[in-house]
This record gives C-alpha cells, sequence and structure tokens, in this order.
C-alpha cells in the first residue's frame, strides 16, 4: 500500500516537474535567442554550430531550473492533492505526513544529484566549450569573411582591405589597414603580405604582416610618422565580431572545475578580492544543489493548503520564494565581496534561513498546529474584539 501511494505521489510532481523544467528553461534560452539568430543570419554560422551552442548553454539554465521546477511541481502537486482531500483521507487512513515525505525526499535527491553533477563539471565544462566554439567560429569567419576589394570592418577599431585572396586562401596581398584602436589618429598600415594566425591555447587570431609600413598624421597636420618593417603583427578582437560578451583569452572562474577553483585558491601571493571570489563559487558549486532539498522541505508544508487555483496558488508562492531566495543570496554575495560577511556564511544563509523556516512550517502542518502568522491573525482578532466590546460598555 505505501509502495503504491508512493509511486502515485511522485506520478503527481514528476509531470508538473518535467513541464515546468521545459518552459523555464526554454524562457532563459529565449534572451540569447537574438544573439544567436543574428550569428545565423548576420554572420553566416551554420545551424549545426548554433544548435551546439544551444546545447553547451543547457547545463548553465539547468543549475537554476531544476530547483525552481522541484518546488513549483510539489507545490503544484501536494496542491492538487489537498484540494481534493487526497491528503485528508490519507491521514484519516493513519498515514501521517512523515510518511508522505519519503517519495518527496527522494525527488530531492534526485534534483540534488542532478543538479550537483551540473554544477561540479557539466557547467565548468560546457562554458569552456561553448568560449572555444565561439573562437573557432570567430576563427572562420575572420578567414572566410574577409574578401578582397572589399572594406571589412567586423574587428572592433579595425578597417581592413585586400586587394588580392588566392585561390588556396594561405595569405592576402595588397593589405592596407586604419587602426583606431590605440591613439585618437588613425594609424594606416600597408603590407606586401598578411597571414592569419590562430593561437588555440590563448583563444587569440593575429594578424602577421610583412613587408610594409605605417603610417600616422598628428591632429594639427604638423607631424608626419611613418616606419618600415618587416614583420608586423596585431591581434584582432574576434569575439566583437560575433558577440558582445567578455574576451576569453583565459579560463574564467566560472569555467574552472571544483578541483581547479581549490587549486587556483593555494595559489601564492593570491589578490583578497580574487580569493573571495574563488571562495562563492566553490561554495555555490554546493549551495546551489542543497537548494533542492530546501525547496522541498518547504514547499510540503505549503503545498498542503487546500485552494481552489491550485496551479495558479503553486506558481504564484513558487516564484515568490525564489524570487525570495535569490535576492537573499545575491545580497551575500555582496556582502562576501564587501568583506562584510565571510564566503561561507555569505553563500549557506539563504538555505539554513529558508531550511529552518521549512522545518518549522513542516513540523507544525504534521503536528495540524497553526503555525505563527495564524496566531498573529488570532490575536488582532481577539484585538480588535476586546475593543469593540470596550466601546459597548462606554
Amino acid at each position: 500500500m505505501t509502495k503504491i501511494i508512493n509511486r502515485y505521489i511522485l506520478r503527481e510532481i514528476s509531470l508538473p516537474f518535467f513541464m515546468i523544467l521545459f518552459v523555464l528553461t526554454f524562457v532563459m534560452l529565449m534572451g540569447k535567442i537574438l544573439q544567436l539568430m543574428d550569428l545565423m543570419v548576420n554572420k553566416g554560422v551554420s545551424f549545426i554550430d548554433i544548435a551546439k551552442i544551444v546545447f553547451f548553454l543547457m547545463p548553465s539554465f539547468l543549475i537554476f531550473t531544476i530547483p525552481i521546477s522541484l518546488l513549483i511541481s510539489i507545490l503544484i502537486g501536494l496542491g492538487r492533492l489537498s484540494g481534493d482531500n487526497e491528503i485528508t483521507i490519507f491521514k484519516a487512513s493513519g498515514i501521517s505526513l512523515y510518511q508522505l515525505l519519503y517519495p518527496l525526499a527522494l525527488a530531492s535527491a534526485i534534483a540534488f544529484l542532478m543538479t550537483a553533477v551540473t554544477s561540479l563539471f557539466l557547467v565548468p565544462h560546457s562554458n569552456h566549450a561553448t568560449k572555444s566554439l565561439l573562437f573557432n567560429i570567430a576563427r572562420q569567419k575572420a578567414s572566410i569573411g574577409i574578401r578582397e576589394k572589399v572594406f571589412n570592418d567586423d574587428f572592433k577599431g579595425l578597417l581592413l582591405y585586400v586587394d588580392k585572396i588566392p585561390l588556396h586562401g594561405n595569405f592576402m596581398e595588397g593589405v592596407m589597414i586604419s587602426d583606431k584602436r590605440i591613439t585618437r589618429e588613425p594609424v594606416t598600415i600597408f603590407a606586401r603580405r598578411a597571414y592569419l594566425v590562430s593561437d588555440l591555447s590563448s583563444l587569440t587570431v593575429t594578424l602577421r604582416l610583412e613587408n610594409g609600413s605605417t603610417h600616422m598624421v598628428e591632429t594639427n597636420l604638423k607631424n608626419y610618422r611613418k616606419m618600415d618593417f618587416s614583420f608586423y603583427e596585431i591581434n584582432l578582437d574576434i569575439e566583437s565580431s560575433i558577440s558582445d560578451g567578455k574576451k576569453a583569452i583565459t579560463k574564467d572562474i566560472k569555467d574552472m572545475t571544483f578541483g581547479e577553483l581549490v587549486e587556483r585558491m593555494k595559489s601564492p601571493s593570491l589578490e583578497e578580492t580574487l580569493l573571495r571570489e574563488l571562495a562563492i563559487e566553490v561554495n555555490k558549486k554546493f549551495s546551489i544543489p542543497a537548494s533542492c532539498i530546501v525547496f522541498a522541505i518547504l514547499g510540503i508544508p505549503l503545498g498542503i493548503r487546500a485552494h481552489r487555483s491550485v496551479k495558479s496558488r503553486g506558481f504564484t508562492i513558487g516564484l515568490f520564494i525564489v524570487l525570495a531566495y535569490y535576492i537573499l543570496q545575491l545580497g551575500g554575495d555582496a556582502l562576501v565581496e564587501t568583506r562584510s560577511l565571510s564566503p561561507l556564511v555569505g553563500t549557506w544563509a539563504p538555505n539554513v534561513i529558508f531550511g529552518t523556516v521549512g522545518i518549522y512550517l513542516f513540523i507544525m502542518a504534521a503536528r495540524e498546529k497553526p503555525v505563527g502568522f495564524h496566531l498573529g491573525a488570532d490575536f488582532l482578532k481577539r484585538l480588535k474584539g476586546s475593543g469593540a466590546k470596550v466601546k459597548d460598555r462606554s
């Protein structure tokens, strides 16, 4: 009998979980859709590469959507059971709320493992794979997008003109460049030949010029400078040609695995600001997955309260809890970065606070006792009643 009830409860929360997970992940992906469409339509990126980018972006969304989906699915599933008086029937049959905890604990444990694996392994590797893929796309675009006898302004601060490109495309001839990146006065560069050289280790593309000269005229037109060279290299800002993101030269903190973060923290002469950022990321590797358990504990007592509009109520309460949780998390991160709190306290405070509230509400619901805000409401009613009696006596 118990196994049947456990499977029944799991089935009630499984369907809403996967539906909400799909919707939330799709909504978060919509924020990147315009940028991805620009890559496909205006930058000539293939559909396969776009699909790879979407696939690599999924883990960074799932670490947030899995806990949120679990919370809302518990609120909807238990709300439906409570609204149809099935929770009351369970209690009348001798099944306590503690016994109903087993299938929900299993669901939260599975969600915890999914989020932990995503946070510890999938997110770092997918973030780095995304940057590598964007680099490869930009490198191909740099070689393919440059056409002869056409001015190219895809690279930030550079205007590039090529007179001739051989059929094999290994080099360019008759190159002219207007460089505005360093000084206000543009530097004009002429070169007989140029090569594109890419470095996967540093994710950079360099334009290597041969046998040319640089020319610069000051604004007042009084001074003119010329420099002849045999070899001259220009680093191309390839990422600005495909997105407005940060430059991916080195591995970012969010791209590091747990072992890499710990190893980086052990390095000597590390700045305190960077050390705190690393400590925040290390703790988040575990605090975000732990939110699955916290949300499950908090969702059980809130979900069993009967209400007619079960789904809308579940969404509203769930979104309110998630909003409060992540606001508290952002506040904790800010306090850690300003040295007001330790990284351990700042990152784990939301779980401790919401977990404590959830345990209290769960115990009160299991004992079928009113919680604190119900007692406060009763106190206000009694206070109003006593005030009315005083007026009648007067």
